[in-house]
């Protein structure tokens, strides 16, 4: 299989931590203060050379026959190397009356709904507007910083540990450590693809709010319902204020395939929609972390399930409107205090973090009482006892479950201090819960995590990074 040496692009975007505003951020009437991290999720797009789509589609699976009136030359083959048998070989099929571009999977082999979709809505979107129609084949290689996922045993014992480690493991199998990884591919994914088919990659800029457009209601598509979209907002821009976009921008779309969905989404990206202008508010407002102070993960092997638990959030909201909007009221009060006094800190240069550790106890105080209340584990017993004990370590300034909460990784504030995370690291090497948890959830092997914060969006990447795995 022979690459052309100047067809390939190749793009990355950052996982997020939302520091302040889970739930919050659902309602327009609130906003979140959203870090990037430093762990990235990237995407390489090859440009096959014409008459070597065949060869491509052999090299995964021994390939297929062309089916559907899926054009043979137009061949799609995805691969995630770090895990086992994670390789998509799809078809491109171009839908009647306007429906788009659809992709066909070959096999038999599991779906991908984020890898999907995102094909979808960027073909879709590049059909409508570049010169050529034909997209040729295409190799998409994509992997994942290590902190995305928890370790395997597999992973622990590989000798080659690198920035991209082998799991070992299906993908399905992988236990996400909840830094926004869908979010992360979709964008690096669609802006990837946009960028090699329509765009110079030194175009990324003046294109961005595009790709936000198209990475929103791409990643809204393949979750089934419309999100905040706060982790696709900090994929694109980085840290940020964030508002949320009003529903009704993406809600009109309707499905690939459905007559008119390609003027639907190409309107909806260009915000030609004067009906429903996007009012997404991503704000770069000066956020850096106050010298002398580090953002950490730490792991608990875990996981929860977002939406299931935003559908519960939003239920018990709609029954106890008053006192929920009463509680919404105090935490954004505090969130703001919080953004603050960490914006004065980074301007000033003061290394005084009492009140930041007030703010972030209070933030909890409130999040347990929203737990207690919505029987939601935005803050569970098992979190709460690893936080406080975390909490009471030399040098931690506080920390939170953030986002939506649950079971998923917790984020501390820490003084930039190596003693911190040596101190960190003893804690958790031996940690055992002693609590019952109140919603039977069990913590495994708790790990701090490399990755740190990070203030940049979707970026253009170097390919010598990626040797050995394209």
């Amino acid at each position: 299989m022979t690459l052309q040496a100047s067809a390939t692009t190749a793009l990355s975007a950052p996982g997020k931590v939302l520091l302040t505003g889970g739930y919050l951020v659902l309602d327009r009437n609130y906003t979140g203060t959203v870090f990037a991290l430093d762990a990235r999720i990237h995407v390489i797009v090859q440009q096959l050379r014409r008459g070597t789509s065949r060869s491509a589609a052999e090299a995964v699976e021994g390939g297929a026959a062309a089916v559907g009136g899926v054009k043979e030359e137009e061949t799609i083959v995805v691969r995630s190397p770090q895990f086992v048998d994670a390789v998509w070989d799809y078809g491109v099929e171009r839908c009647e009356n306007g429906g788009g571009v659809k992709v066909v999977q070959r096999g038999d082999g599991r779906r991908n709904p984020f890898v999907e979709t995102s094909l979808n809505y960027a073909l879709t979107y590049i059909g409508y507007v570049a010169d050529s129609k034909d997209f040729g084949s295409l190799s998409v290689t994509i992997l994942a910083d290590n902190d995305y996922y928890s370790e395997t045993a597999f992973s622990r014992s590989s000798q080659s540990q690198g920035r991209f480690a082998n799991f070992g493991v299906p993908l399905h199998e992988a236990h996400k450590t909840g830094l926004g990884s869908s979010a992360a591919l979709v964008t690096a994914l669609v802006s990837a693809l946009v960028i090699h088919r329509t765009l110079h990659p030194d175009d990324l800029g003046a294109g961005r709010e595009k790709l936000h457009n198209l990475a929103q209601a791409a990643h809204c598509a393949a979750q089934g319902k419309v999100g905040s979209g706060f982790d696709v907002g900090a994929a694109v821009y980085g840290s940020c204020l964030y508002r949320r976009f009003s529903p009704a921008i993406l809600e009109r779309i309707g499905d690939v395939g459905s007559p008119g969905f390609e003027e639907r989404l190409f309107n909806t990206v260009e915000d030609l929609d004067a009906e429903h202008p996007w009012d997404t508010e991503c704000v770069d407002f000066g956020m850096k972390l106050p010298r002398g102070m580090q953002m950490v993960l730490c792991d608990v092997d875990c996981g929860s399930q977002t939406p299931g638990m935003v559908k519960k959030i939003l239920e018990w909201r709609k029954q106890n409107r008053n006192e929920a909007d009463a509680l919404w009221d105090s935490l954004q009060a505090n969130n703001e205090q919080l953004r603050q006094e960490l914006k004065r800190l980074a301007q000033e240069g003061a290394h005084d973090f009492t009140d930041v550790r007030t703010y972030l106890q209070r933030s909890r105080d409130h999040l347990r009482t929203m737990t207690r209340k919505s029987g939601v584990p935005i803050e569970p017993s098992v979190q709460t006892e690893l936080l406080d004990a975390a909490s009471e370590v030399e040098g931690v300034i506080g920390g939170v479950v953030p986002g939506a909460g649950g079971y998923d990784a917790i984020v501390l504030l820490i003084r930039n201090d190596a003693a911190v995370v040596d101190r960190l690291n003893t804690l958790f090497e031996n940690w055992k819960s002693n609590v019952e948890d109140d919603f039977g959830g069990k913590i495994g092997k708790v790990r701090l995590l490399g990755v740190r914060h990070g203030s940049e969006g979707v970026r253009n990447e170097m390919l010598e990074q990626y040797a050995g795995w394209i």
